[in-house]
């Protein structure tokens, strides 16, 4: 088997939301929305909603693999699912076929949590903690590997569907697609991506009256990487569904990621710093981001205006991609006061 496309960044997913706000939402002299203070974007129910009630499958079916490998699949009641972001376990849950996932890599969600972890060292596959759990078909992608697990399971005879491993809103729906085919549950795979399109939709709604900010999506790991994202990076598409702008794309940033300097911060002015929670952590939150070269000349870094989203959430680009979009709107676009 040939080695596949491995994306950059997986890291990586859930209409009620919660945000946690602080200072107040003015509009600079630009007409953009600078909103003081830093905030969390929290979705209130990170568990997938099924779509069905215990769906009863239409096995056997066979679906060509991500790999080009065609596979059979003749059993879903021991589904492991293995992926950096955990958006495979998430949309086996939306799907309605929860309680058959028996393993799992990422815990994206509570009701996921308690399965065995598969990747008990964080990314990497275990081949003895997959195959102790006896299961009848594999899900996964090639953001986790190493690639000779999944082909020793493979060998094994178990059923092995790698999934396009990219995560971006235009993979949301083929994305769903494809894990409802190889479950034999096609019928409420369509269900299921209606209802994420209507919830996608109705996020990106953003009233025509509201400033656009220029938003800036950071990616850290204390001092050791320091990114700003730019097309491709996944958050370049949430910015712009939401009606703002992106901060490395209008710098003239060319990759998905670029190393932080002064001058692509600045050059950047972003309004809004998008960050995950433990990137921000990693720096000693909102101050310790602040003092990063060039964060405090831009308005975001003036303001501190900043919002951070759950690692596992931000960039899963699965079945809850309208609940993210909604949390996220709402920082955004805060309420006026002052």
């Amino acid at each position: 088997m040939s080695r596949f496309r491995r994306p950059l960044l997986f890291l990586l997913l859930p209409l009620v939301t919660v945000l946690a706000v602080a200072g107040c939402s003015t509009v600079d002299e630009s007409g953009s929305a600078a909103s003081t203070g830093a905030r969390t974007a929290v979705i209130a129910d990170r568990d997938p909603r099924p779509i069905a009630q215990d769906p009863v499958p239409a096995l056997p079916v066979t679906v060509r693999s991500f790999d080009g490998v065609d596979v059979t699949v003749t059993d879903v009641s021991r589904i492991v699912t293995a992926d950096r972001s955990g958006t495979l376990a998430q949309t086996v849950f939306a799907l309605g076929l929860g309680d058959n996932l028996v393993g799992r890599s990422t815990a994206s969600f509570p009701a996921s949590e308690h399965l065995p972890n598969v990747t008990p060292g964080g990314h990497g596959l275990n081949a003895e903690a997959i195959l102790a759990l006896n299961p009848t078909v594999v899900l996964t992608d090639a953001s986790i590997g190493p690639l000779a697990v999944q082909e020793q399971l493979r060998a094994t005879g178990i059923p092995v569907v790698f999934v396009d491993p990219t995560r971006t809103l235009d993979t949301v729906a083929p994305g769903i697609e494809a894990v409802a085919a190889a479950l034999g549950v096609p019928e409420q795979g369509a269900a299921l991506v209606h209802r994420t399109d209507e919830e996608i939709a109705a996020a990106a709604a953003i009233p025509a009256d509201r400033p656009a900010p220029t938003v800036a999506f950071l990616y850290l790991r204390g001092s050791a990487i320091k990114m700003l994202g730019g097309p491709g990076s996944g958050a370049d598409a949430l910015i712009g569904a939401l009606g703002a702008r992106d901060a490395g794309t209008v710098a003239g940033l060319t990759a998905e990621f670029t190393p932080i300097t002064s001058e692509a911060m600045i050059a950047s002015a972003p309004d809004v710093i998008l960050i995950m929670t433990h990137s921000l952590d990693s720096v000693g939150g909102p101050d310790g981001l602040a003092a990063l070269p060039g964060v405090e000349q831009t308005p975001a870094g003036k303001n501190r205006s900043i919002v951070d989203m759950d690692d596992s959430v931000l960039l899963s680009f699965g079945p809850d991609t309208g609940k993210v979009l909604a949390a996220l709107s709402d920082a955004l676009y805060p309420q006026a006061s002052g």
